[in-house]
């Protein structure tokens, strides 16, 4: 019987992920920084723990162990040393982030997971596997395409890590990438109307984690990622983008994240079965033909639940050359019509009056 750990399984998320694999007969060693409270949860789940810090020593605390998934942010931070943990122990890396330094990083290590015969897997959650899969699907249904856009909508709150992802980010703008090549672009500056799948609405540029992702999935070389915004807000955020310099110092970053931790709770089961998401694609080739896929699916914290569950009980049973991947990469563009709380994909084809 292979042996995996949900690291982090005492934040929002991670905890999220633990009662659920319990429900569905799995047993993951639950795993993270504070013994007090992965003790807490694993006697309560009858789960086996090991709590331990992610520093030079953390490989030891992964030699029986075949797959991580990895839940402790902000992964800026944390995703590096455990990567590194995996490499050494020979362990299979997941995680859910959506942070682009990440994948970026992930991504170069593609030759090191070859040699040791392991998979590392960025973002296995919301952040992106539905985003992923679309893009994937617009790829096959237009080959040639040269332009590739991507987006959500959802009323979903937000969890305590997300809180803190979002203040590790402050004042590095916005992103896409332009042939092939990441950019920055200034907070507001990218502005469109789409409908996500419930109407027209304006939408914002934003840093999502598809610029490199989708990448490497479809190899298109322009790829922009959105999210809907009244316009005033459009018009705060440049503002707030303008202020940068100051979002980005530690000690206005530190202030927050106390903030984050005395306040945000994360949304309860209500919230979640209230909030579906609605996911978004867009791909255009030379020709000015244009593919438009949408599908809808469930919360973004429930589906990080499920797509990271799946992947992690396929390549449990699977037989996979090692490397980096993508989730699509891994399992396919079908891989989010089969969770629960998702629909089929919706596929619209224009052309050029």
């Amino acid at each position: 019987m292979k042996k995996w750990m949900i690291y982090g399984a005492n934040g929002y998320t991670g905890e999220l992920i633990a009662r659920e694999a319990v429900r569905r007969g799995m047993s993951p060693v639950l795993g993270g920084r504070s013994a007090k409270k992965i003790q807490a949860l694993a006697e309560e789940l009858s789960l086996n723990f090991q709590a331990f810090p992610l520093d030079e020593h953390a490989a030891e605390q992964l030699e029986e162990i075949d797959l991580v998934l990895h839940c402790a942010g902000p992964f800026q931070l944390t995703s590096e040393p455990m990567i590194q943990a995996c490499l050494s122990s020979k362990t299979h890396y997941l995680d859910i982030t959506g942070e682009v330094s990440v994948f970026e990083h992930t991504h170069f290590l593609h030759t090191q997971a070859v040699e040791r015969a392991i998979i590392l897997c960025s973002g296995v959650g919301f952040d992106i596997v539905p985003t992923d899969c679309i893009a994937l699907k617009l790829k096959e249904e237009l080959p040639d395409a040269v332009n590739l856009a991507l987006g959500f909508d959802s009323d979903s709150g937000v969890s305590p890590g997300t809180f803190k992802t979002m203040i590790q980010g402050l004042g590095s703008g916005s992103m896409h990438r332009k042939e092939g090549i990441l950019e920055t672009v200034p907070l507001g500056k990218q502005q469109r109307t789409i409908d996500f799948g419930r109407g027209s609405r304006s939408a914002m540029g934003i840093p999502w984690g598809d610029v490199s992702t989708a990448f490497y999935t479809t190899g298109i070389p322009n790829i922009s990622t959105w999210i809907p915004l009244p316009k005033s807000q459009i018009y705060s955020a440049r503002l707030v983008g303008s202020t940068g310099q100051l979002l980005a110092t530690d000690w206005v970053k530190q202030k927050l994240q106390k903030l984050v931790e005395q306040k945000v709770t994360g949304p309860d089961h209500k919230n979640r079965a209230s909030s579906p998401a609605y996911i978004w694609g867009e791909a255009i080739n030379h020709e000015g033909v244009k593919k438009v896929a949408r599908i809808q699916t469930a919360n973004v914290y429930d589906l990080t639940i499920y797509s990271s569950l799946e992947i992690v009980r396929r390549l449990l049973i699977e037989k996979i050359e090692g490397g980096y991947y993508t989730p699509a990469g891994l399992f396919g563009s079908s891989l989010i019509e089969g969770l629960p709380g998702s629909g089929s994909f919706e596929l619209d084809t224009f052309y050029p009056s």
